[in-house]
């Protein structure tokens, strides 16, 4: 005992300690507390490891709908970009996005390290609609597709919604046509024989082929449907993936929609013409203004986020407005 602390009268409380503390014989050092900080801390980031949603559906699929809480990134890898067993092509990641943040700091790196383990080279547009008109995702890739550069050669239209499970996916090259990755067979949501929404790879020959994507379709749906008549019209056929056995559960639906309602007002005519096909509008007649052009890096994640400016014919279209 130290000076001036009296002994004990019963020496046997003085032998008690905590039980943790009981792990270390003798006195208690520096080095000893040292060893069990270190011990907790490796405790809690285990505890977190098992607790958050990692890359994996939830235990019985149950859940699907609401967004989990992405684990800490690992470092994504880099693609080395003078490696020849990446590959001749290059994919234009094109995300049509609107204030839909937490869902976009889980996708980037997602799709960074899903792309890269499976030697794709890839480059993320995040297409940021920040103008005052409702939310339209077929003009957002049409933009996209026109401000992805020369060195991407083809494209994969992907709802930031959307996380794939199964690395066996393709996400390569579709030199023989149009290829949905989220086949209705696998998407957790919608299972008609003609949806091609979610994710649709295609070269960018084959998409100016159909002029893009319609330009008429504001607020929510229908844009995907009206194109694949505009992809069956150019004489192409959509390929889908074969030999995937995890059925629904192959993608993680990070959508909540209790949280985050879509937008399905039909205003005026858009209900008679969101089921007409667009015979002359698309890439050839979009409208928009790129506001600002960023280059960052989401944990360790590149992109370049587009803040677009879309721009409407109140005329043509009415219901590009809330009122």
């Amino acid at each position: 005992l130290g000076p001036g602390v009296p002994p004990c009268a019963d020496p046997a409380p003085c032998r008690r300690s905590p039980p943790l503390l009981r792990l270390f014989p003798g006195r208690l050092s520096a080095f000893p507390l040292f060893l069990l900080a270190l011990l907790l801390g490796f405790a809690s980031l285990l505890w977190l490891q098992l607790s958050c949603s990692g890359e994996g559906p939830s235990p019985g699929g149950q859940d699907r709908g609401a967004p989990r809480q992405p684990c800490p990134p690992h470092p994504p890898p880099q693609p080395p970009q003078d490696e020849p067993a990446w590959g001749p092509h290059r994919l234009a990641l094109l995300v049509p996005f609107r204030e839909r943040f937490e869902e976009l700091l889980a996708f980037v790196p997602y799709m960074h390290r899903f792309l890269s383990k499976k030697r794709i080279r890839h480059h993320i547009f995040v297409l940021n609609q920040v103008d005052h008109f409702r939310f339209n995702r077929a003009s957002l890739i049409n933009v996209g597709f026109l401000e992805s550069g020369n060195d991407t050669d083809y494209i994969a239209m992907h709802d930031v919604d959307l996380l794939p499970l199964n690395e066996h996916l393709d996400y390569s090259f579709p030199e023989a046509g149009p290829f949905h990755v989220a086949s209705p067979e696998l998407h957790p949501l919608y299972h008609y024989k003609t949806y091609v929404g979610g994710i649709l790879l295609l070269t960018k020959q084959h998409y100016e082929l159909c002029n893009g994507m319609s330009n008429r379709f504001w607020g929510w749906g229908r844009e995907d449907d009206e194109f694949y008549r505009r992809i069956k019209g150019a004489g192409l056929q959509v390929r889908r993936p074969s030999g995937i056995t995890t059925g629904y559960e192959t993608f993680q639906h990070l959508h909540d929609p209790a949280w985050r309602k879509r937008d399905q007002k039909r205003i005026a005519a858009q209900k008679q013409e969101q089921f007409k096909v667009d015979l002359e509008g698309g890439l050839n007649n979009v409208r928009y203004r790129i506001e600002s052009r960023t280059d960052l890096s989401v944990a360790g994640a590149p992109c370049t986020v587009l803040n677009v400016l879309l721009d409407c014919d109140t005329n043509e279209t009415p219901w590009c407005t809330f009122g």
